[in-house]
């Protein structure tokens, strides 16, 4: 990599290549919680090189005050945001939006990937349209990794699709193991595929369809079988596979009993003076618990099987938050994450859309 410029300052094409392009509009605390991310991030990823989009008179005096994020930004300007209200479809027209500048930089291999806190539906409607899926996926998904018994476990499609077929869930488990080897460093990583029973015969004909396939694909020796709603927390598998209605029920539900756990606990170490005495000699363990459940521990939402790395950051994350989402984002682009994919769907060939005709 060359020398960094001055902050604010934008090398050629030519002279140098972006690991991410950064939307810095994007999120309700934009652009202070991006730059203060992009500050811890920078920290981890000295090597990294970001394109900091966004509107550079508000940007560029408050990223000086950020030395390590500005050693490894450069400012583009784009006059525009998308507001978190914005449709998708009106999301598509403004051309000059910090938030399509950044995926242009990636369609235009400037950057390898690209990060925004900002309006969900506009950054998939802008991915999708700018970026396309890549050669052999027939539809992106929406992949996140969440807390388990054993460990951390992917979960997808979160949402992307609520229609499916059974390719689709097959492309997903491909993407899922993928994902699963770059962003949690497993070599061999477990595969199931969410229905209604762990049985054979339980499910619909595409679910049914989608185990025949994975079972005879070149990571059938990863997979399962079929996995239930319990076995998400359980860590039953690395990777849980799903329709995008179902996963974003999951998810949901999910982030929703951690909010009431929070609560209740609240509820009871509050209840009376002995139990504020059990608070105090519990806390250690609870601090510890606080820590592994933190959501911001698990940011970043990856929209996976497009022609480019994109990251989906909460909306109301903190710099702690978003500088996570940016790390999904490096471990994806330094692990070959497309390539990854790339090969696995070269993998299955036509043999997903061979098995659906036999039904």
């Amino acid at each position: 990599m060359p020398a960094p410029a001055p902050a604010g300052a934008e090398t050629s094409v030519a002279a140098e290549r972006y690991h991410l392009a950064i939307d810095a509009m994007g999120g309700d605390h934009a652009p202070e919680s991006v730059l203060d991310g992009l500050e811890q991030a920078a920290e981890r990823h000295p090597e990294a090189r970001f394109l900091l989009v966004g509107d550079e008179a508000r940007i560029s005096g408050a990223l000086a005050l950020r030395k390590r994020a500005a050693a490894v930004c450069r400012i583009r300007h784009a006059p525009d945001s998308i507001p978190g209200d914005m449709k998708p479809t009106a999301a598509l027209r403004v051309r000059n939006s910090s938030l399509r500048l950044a995926i242009d930089a990636v369609a235009a291999g400037e950057a390898d990937g690209v990060v925004s806190a900002g309006n969900t539906g506009a950054l998939m409607a802008l991915a999708k349209v700018v970026l396309r899926t890549m050669p052999g996926v027939d539809r992106p998904a929406l992949a996140a990794i969440g807390p388990s018994a054993r460990g951390d476990v992917v979960l997808l499609d979160l949402g992307a699709n609520v229609t499916y077929e059974a390719r689709n869930l097959v492309e997903f488990a491909v993407m899922g193991d993928a994902f699963a080897r770059a962003v949690l460093g497993l070599p061999n990583p477990t595969i199931g595929l969410m229905n209604v029973g762990s049985e054979e015969l339980k499910g619909d004909e595409r679910v049914r369809q989608a185990a025949e396939i994975l079972r005879d694909s070149h990571i059938g020796a990863g997979f399962r079988g079929f996995v239930e709603g319990h076995d998400i927390t359980a860590g039953t598998v690395d990777v849980v596979v799903t329709d995008g209605f179902t996963g974003n029920v999951a998810l949901k539900t999910g982030e929703g009993a951690l909010k009431l756990v929070g609560t209740l606990l609240r509820q009871v170490f509050n209840s009376s003076i002995p139990a504020r005495l059990g608070y105090l000699l519990a806390r250690p363990a609870l601090d510890r618990l606080r820590e592994w459940m933190d959501p911001r521990r698990y940011n970043g939402a990856v929209l996976i099987g497009l022609n480019g790395v994109v990251v989906k950051s909460h909306g109301g994350t903190d710099a702690l938050g978003f500088a996570h989402a940016v790390d999904v984002g490096m471990d994806m682009v330094t692990h070959r994450f497309n390539e990854r994919i790339r090969e696995g769907v070269a993998r299955l060939g036509t043999r997903p859309a061979a098995a659906e005709t036999r039904g």
